[in-house]
């Protein structure tokens, strides 16, 4: 006859436990926060010969994916059409708590000047309705668990 195991509750605890640290080791691990543009709101347009320059609020939705909250630096997010820088929008520093999510409304300068050397497809864009602008943002800043 075969060989009876007996259960150890022992090694079903350090099993446990072992499987809890693993499971917090990878949650606490360091990830950066996600920023999505919720919405873009047009505040004004400015004449400035031979060009349209326009200024914006742009909505962001931000999420803090740490166990830690973050804490960052004052920095500007570059708006790009077809390639070209269009525009920034300034971020001011701030904090965020861990895993939560926040809006922040940025104010954001669009140079027409930039947007005429593709004026065929910028109206082109006007007539779908649709237009695709994309952004970049490096923040300096840093997630640390209190003590």
């Amino acid at each position: 006859m075969g060989k009876q195991k007996n259960f150890s509750w022992g090694s079903a605890v350090v099993g446990a436990a072992a499987a809890t640290a693993a499971a917090l080791l990878i949650s606490s691990k360091p990830r950066d926060p996600t920023f999505h543009l919720i919405s873009i709101d047009l505040t004004s347009f400015k004449l400035n010969f031979p060009a349209l320059d326009a200024e914006m609020i742009l909505t962001v939705h931000v999420t803090n994916p740490n166990v830690a909250p973050i804490h960052y630096s004052d920095t500007e997010m570059n708006i790009f059409y077809a390639g070209s820088l269009l525009g920034s929008a300034p971020v001011q520093a701030g904090s965020q708590p861990p895993r939560s999510c926040q809006l922040l409304r940025l104010p954001a300068r669009l140079s027409g000047l930039q947007l005429a050397h593709h004026a065929k497809e910028f109206l082109a864009d006007m007539r779908r309705r649709e237009m695709v602008l994309d952004s970049t943002v490096d923040i300096k800043g840093a997630a640390k668990r209190r003590r």
